[in-house]
């Protein structure tokens, strides 16, 4: 299918692995030309270098940390007239209620709530101006159906859900659409660091503690960023206008809901 995007700009943020390389990939074989973003330089150029090579697009480079408001800045300057925007940033550590402090919950607001905010209140009114813009937000599966030892996730994805269920209408008839991608686990580095500590708790190894938990989703595996990819540039297409303040679950089937 041609998602009729070819040419067009997008900020892909913390797109140097993972779900928001899959969504850079993804869009790049589109024909879009990308800003990305990330903390680490070297992962960063090398992801840039190789979507280049791969896909002949044009590819600028932000390293920063986009949960700071100078690393906010330095990618809102790089962005210029950008068509597309996904939001996207590492989840907070896992761990029990009572273990967190304020400084933990800010922590969190600022990564996974209120960079995304600032992008979008920063990066909308041009796409407004130009009549025609994607939002795509990569927030969890979570937001659905709360998972206990994730509580920071919970709350500040949470929180920008109900921003975006708001906004995404207020923009809507400009041609402009906000949308969150729902992963559930991905064959990623947030799936070892959620793993890992399984292991060691149940004295097994990572691939006994990821075969335990991939029994416990219907599709039985992890998703890949390469679908996870696709099902953003879909939404960042053209044929996706009508829909507008959704929450798109990619989990295998493991969040038990009728809606």
């Amino acid at each position: 299918m041609d998602l009729g995007i070819a040419g067009k700009r997008a900020v892909v943020c913390a797109s140097s692995k993972g779900l928001g390389l899959g969504c850079a990939e993804a869009l790049a074989a589109a024909g879009v030309n990308l800003v990305m973003n990330a903390r680490g330089v070297d992962a960063l150029e090398a992801a840039a270098d190789a979507i280049r090579t791969a896909h002949g697009v044009e590819v600028e480079t932000v390293a920063a940390d986009v949960s700071t408001q100078n690393g906010q800045a330095a990618l809102i300057e790089a962005a210029g007239n950008i068509d597309i925007l996904v939001n996207n940033a590492g989840g907070p550590p896992p761990g029990m209620w009572h273990d967190w402090d304020r400084d933990d919950f800010i922590t969190a607001l600022d990564s996974n709530m209120l960079a995304p905010i600032a992008l979008i209140k920063a990066l909308v009114p041009g796409m407004m101006d130009r009549g025609w813009g994607r939002v795509v937000n990569i927030t969890s599966q979570s937001v659905k159906a709360p998972i206990a030892v994730l509580g920071l996730s919970n709350a500040a994805r949470t929180g920008l859900t109900g921003y975006v269920a708001g906004t995404s209408r207020q923009v809507a008839a400009s041609g402009v659409t906000i949308n969150n991608l729902l992963p559930g686990i991905h064959a990623t580095d947030r799936a070892n660091a959620l793993d890992g500590p399984v292991a060691e708790n149940q004295g097994i190894t990572l691939e006994e503690a990821r075969a335990q938990r991939a029994a416990t989703i219907p599709a039985g595996r992890y998703g890949t960023r390469e679908e996870f990819g696709a099902a953003c540039a879909f939404l960042c297409s053209t044929h996706a206008g009508f829909i507008v303040g959704q929450n798109l679950l990619l989990d295998g089937g493991a969040t038990l809901a009728t809606i």
